[in-house]
Formats: structure tokens, sequence, C-alpha cells
């Protein structure tokens, strides 16, 4: 491995890029400059989806498979022209976190050993407002890609009902996300509320296919439908970023079209980008298409006037009014000792 440094222009920025020889992906060799240059062939649909917002890092200076840690906090050393924002965790620790501002800012984290980039749901500028709906759709053990598939298909159906466009990308790992871009109109409760009535009515379209619970006693093998993910101060994994496993998996926006066929392991960086060169970006219209979330805070309202109390939330969260107690089921039945 060569101790040199490449000093990269980046639209006027310089950029060092340390130990550019460094092995991060080992299943093909791929390199740290080689994940450089896929992050700058995809650039454009890339900023398009987290330009602007803050950013979590998933750092593994050794590559995949190495020891890595999640940082939120800028470290002190950055240089003088990074824009941070500060960020919350649930208990009120702030940090000041690394802003996609451009090209540059990822360069600049994907030197430091980034193999990954949790999104925040909202712009620095407006941290008050998720303009962003994240429907996870999480594989139980035993659950098949083909399950998790029609959980999609499903998704979107229910979402067409509701006059709301979703549009689809892999995780780079076992399951997918639906992604709605929503009218700055909504907090991070209020999108939370609406991806719990989304949750329980594909349950109950749906039983023995999606689950909406949040116990994993309870799910069996059935797709979960993670409604959390969308509570305040959660990320999810970045569209167009590269996951730290040995084949470099990128988390992939898709066209619905091509969901049929997809085979998630084979959307790497090495062949992303000569898929984005030939169909163009499948989320190009995302960012100009904001949706309306009145229809799932509706199907909520229903909910509650019908009885249901608010789904558990993480046990990280304070917690919140009219949230069912937290204990499994099954420790919920147990006797009290005699």
């Amino acid at each position: 491995m060569s101790s040199r440094t490449e000093v990269l222009d980046v639209d006027g920025t310089e950029v060092p890029i340390s130990h550019p020889d460094k092995v991060y992906f080992v299943e093909r060799g791929e390199t740290k400059l080689d994940l450089v240059r896929y992050y700058q062939a995809v650039a454009g649909p890339l900023l398009a989806t987290l330009g602007g917002r803050p950013l979590l890092m998933e750092r593994h200076p050794a590559g995949a498979g190495g020891k890595s840690w999640f940082q939120k906090r800028v470290p002190a050393s950055a240089p003088s022209w990074l824009r941070t924002t500060v960020v919350s965790t649930p208990n009120g620790t702030t940090s000041d976190a690394l802003v996609a501002a451009d090209l540059a800012h990822v360069l600049w984290a994907v030197n430091l050993g980034c193999l990954g980039f949790h999104v925040w749901p909202y712009r620095a500028d407006t941290p008050e407002l998720a303009d962003e709906l994240r429907v996870d759709l999480d594989p139980s053990p035993g659950v098949t890609f083909d399950q998790v598939r029609d959980t999609a298909w499903a998704t979107k159906d229910l979402l067409d009902e509701l006059g709301i466009r979703g549009f689809v990308k892999t995780t780079g790992s076992r399951g997918l996300h639906l992604y709605v871009r929503l009218e700055p109109r909504w907090d991070s409760y209020q999108v939370r509320e609406g991806a719990v009535a989304l949750a329980r009515e594909l349950h109950r379209r749906h039983p023995d296919l999606v689950t909406d619970s949040w116990w994993k006693e309870e799910r069996g093998r059935r797709v979960f439908v993670d409604f959390n993910q969308n509570a305040p101060h959660r990320t999810v994994f970045g569209a167009w970023c590269v996951r730290p496993r040995p084949g470099g998996q990128v988390s992939t926006p898709l066209d619905w079209s091509e969901l049929a066929e997809i085979r998630p392991d084979d959307l790497t960086l090495a062949t992303v980008p000569d898929r984005l060169a030939e169909r163009g970006d499948p989320w190009r219209e995302l960012p100009s298409q904001p949706q309306s979330l009145e229809p799932l805070l509706e199907l909520s309202r229903r909910d509650r006037d019908a009885g249901l109390a608010d789904a558990p939330w993480p046990p990280v969260y304070p917690k919140q009014p009219g949230e069912p107690p937290r204990v499994a089921p099954s420790r919920a039945r147990r006797p009290s000792p005699s």
C-alpha cells in the first residue's frame, strides 16, 4: 500500500486522499480511490437526494469488515471550508455533524474511511421540518427477498390509492426502502405518525406477508415495516451510498419496472455507474414532486378514533403520550411472583 497522498480539485476545493491504494473492498480489490471515483461518477443523483442534509458517518478506516464506529461529531481538525450543523439525539445530546453541502464534503468523509452515510430526514437549514417519509421494509429472519419485493409492491399500491408517489431503492443489504419526498409542512413526530398508520394498514391488508409489530417475538416470517425509522433524530442509509460489505454493494434507487428482476447483491460500486449512465437517474423526479402527508395522517386519526394507542417507541426515547407499556408481550403475560 502506497503512503502517498493524492490531492483532488473538487469544483475548486482541494481534497486530499491519503493512502489512495488502500483496499476497502476485498471481493474485487477496490481501493479508497476507487470509492472516490464511484462517488464522482454518481455525484449528480447523490447530491439530489442527500444534498444539504446532515450525515452520520459510518467509519471503517481499515476497509469493509474491519473495526468500525458511527460518528456524528466532525473532528476539530476538519478544514475551515467544511460545513456542519448541530444535530440532537433523543436524550438531548448535541453534536456538530457533517452536512452534505457538495461532493467535496462527501469525499472528505471518504478519506476518513467513511463507508456508509446515514442521512437525516431534514435539511440543515430547516431542522424543524422533516421532508421525507422513509418506509423501511425490514426482513425478519427467514424472510426471502421475494417477500420483501411483494411488500414493496403492496406498499406502492396503498400509496397510489392514497395519491402519494413513492420511490424505491435497495438498502445495499437484504431489504428495500421506499421514499416519499414531502412538502415541508410536518415535523418528525407527525411523519412517524403517518408511518405507523401506513404499517398498520399494510398489516391489515396483508397479514400473512407484513407485520407492524415492534416486538420481534411477534413478527414471525413476515416483513416488518419499521415505522420507527421515522422517529425524530433517526437516520436511514443514504441513496447511492456504498455499504461497508466486502462486495461494495450500493443502496441503489430503482425504477418500479426494474424491481421484478433485480438482484441487490449485483448492484455494486463496480456496476452502478455504468447502470446510471445507461438508464439515467430513476429518482430524477423525486425532488420536484413533494407529496402531502395528510392521507396518512387521516388514516392515523381513523385508527386513534377506533381506540388504537400509539405504537411503541425505541427504548432510547422518553416515554411518549399515548404510548403503550414498553414491555414485550411474553414478559407482560408472565404471572407475578407469589
